[in-house]
C-alpha cells in the first residue's frame, strides 16, 4: 500500500475514532443530568451543552456528506483517478450518517419512554 493512501486510510480512522468520541461524550453528559438537577437556561456561551455537541456532531456529518459528494463528482468528471478516496469519503459519510440515525432512534425512545411515565 502506498504512503498515499496508508495516510488518507489513517485519516479515515482518526475522523472516525473522533466522531466516537464526540457521540460518547454526548451519552455521557446527558447521562449526568439527573432528577436532582435543576432545569433552566443556566448555560454560558461557552458551555460544552447536549445540544451543542449535538449541532456540532451534525455539522460534522453534513461536512461528510458534502464532502463526498465532491470526491464524486471530481470522480465523475474524470479531475480524479483515486477511486479508494471516493470510496473511503463515500463510507465515512454513510458512517456518520447511519450513526446520527442510531442517535435520533435512541432519543426518540427516550422521549416515548418519558412521555409514557405517570405524573
Amino acid at each position: 500500500m502506498s504512503s498515499v493512501n496508508m495516510n488518507s486510510l489513517m485519516a479515515a480512522r482518526n475522523a472516525i475514532l473522533n466522531q466516537n468520541n464526540a457521540l460518547q461524550d454526548i451519552a455521557k453528559n446527558a447521562s449526568l443530568g439527573g432528577p436532582g438537577q435543576t432545569s433552566g437556561p443556566k448555560e454560558t456561551a461557552g458551555s460544552n451543552s447536549f445540544s451543542t455537541q449535538l449541532t456540532s456532531a451534525l455539522q460534522e456529518v453534513n461536512r461528510l456528506q458534502s464532502t463526498a459528494e465532491e470526491e464524486m463528482k471530481s470522480y465523475q468528471m474524470g479531475e480524479s483517478n483515486d477511486v479508494a478516496a471516493v470510496m473511503l469519503a463515500k463510507h465515512k459519510a454513510s458512517l456518520g450518517f447511519e450513526t446520527t440515525l442510531q442517535v435520533r432512534n435512541k432519543l426518540l425512545s427516550a422521549y416515548k419512554d418519558i412521555m409514557n411515565m405517570p405524573v
